[in-house]
């Protein structure tokens, strides 16, 4: 009988998100990529750098302590076979456990989400998010220089979530873009009492939520917080969302305006997602970071 990933949490991980590549990915020409090939296979004793979600990894695969598999990690990469090979050794020199990977060389990844059906997709190949996000997986394009995650909570999996176009639609968002923070409050105020729509990251909430219920009290826990740039009065839809889901976050942050950054590094997330590069930039500064591409970002384009 097959193996299954049925009732498990699926993170799928590119080579340049979990491990320091960065060196060898200025080497990349997508014309010839028999030099970058070449750099990596000289390479395939030197164990890698930790990644900007190196953090978040090992600590959901130690989820997996009492020999239950709750977490598979599987690397879904644009990098080629060779360099797998390296991505492998690497883990194994790290203590990471990881079994199952996908090496595309060049073309996009993003299909084999489908079969995996993916609970998380993080990468630094935007077309690859943008087509996952379309799809409905979960994706965030990673901040390879974001500051590496805190060791001062090393029991907990710390990830702190946007709001709008993030957990939620990006219905409030689109209200905002269109008449300003007048009409975004008024619009909040009027429909206080209807949930909001879910965003792309709603799954992965609850799916993280399942794994604690599945894990129990002992052992690693996972600790989530909602970071937003409303206030009152637009923070009341934003709880009550979340009320009728069914679901919660053990911290919310309604910030009017203020720096995400500051706020993010008092928290001390091992990954932050947001859809505004703005405040990306902000969180990168503070901890690993993930864009997930949204109505801000086209908008922030179209006014270039």
């Amino acid at each position: 009988m097959p193996y299954s990933l049925d009732g498990k949490l699926v993170v799928a991980v590119s080579s340049r998100a979990l491990f320091d590549f960065e060196e060898e990915n200025r080497q990349f020409d997508a014309a010839d990529d028999r030099r970058y090939m070449e750099l990596q296979r000289s390479r395939l004793d030197d164990a890698a750098a930790h990644g900007v979600a190196f953090a978040l990894v090992r600590k959901l695969l130690a989820f997996n302590a009492d020999h239950a598999v709750r977490v598979e990690v599987v690397i879904l990469s644009r990098n080629d076979p060779v360099s797998g090979l390296r991505v492998f050794r690497s883990a194994n020199r790290h203590g990471l456990r990881l079994e199952r990977g996908v090496f595309t060389r060049g073309r996009p990844a993003w299909p084999y989400l489908v079969p995996l059906n993916a609970n998380l997709f993080l990468s630094a190949e935007e077309d690859d998010v943008r087509a996952a996000l379309r799809k409905g997986f979960p994706a965030a394009r990673v901040y390879p220089d974001s500051v590496r995650a805190s060791e001062l909570h090393p029991d907990e999996v710390r990830i702190a979530f946007d709001g709008d176009a993030v957990l939620f639609s990006d219905e409030a968002e689109q209200v905002f873009q269109r008449g300003g923070l007048p009409a975004f409050t008024q619009h909040e105020q009027d429909h206080v009492a209807r949930p909001l729509p879910p965003g792309p990251f709603k799954p992965l909430l609850e799916a993280l939520h399942a794994l604690q219920a599945r894990s129990g009290e002992g052992g690693m826990r996972i600790r989530t917080a909602l970071v937003t740039a409303r206030s009152a009065p637009a923070h009341e839809r934003a709880i009550r969302t979340l009320m009728a889901w069914g679901v919660t976050v053990d911290e919310a942050m309604f910030l009017g305006g203020l720096e995400k950054g500051p706020f993010l590094r008092a928290f001390a997330p091992d990954f932050f997602f947001d859809d505004q590069t703005q405040h990306c930039d902000s969180g990168a500064v503070a901890g690993p970071t993930g864009h997930v591409p949204g109505i801000a970002d086209r908008a922030a384009a179209t006014s270039e």
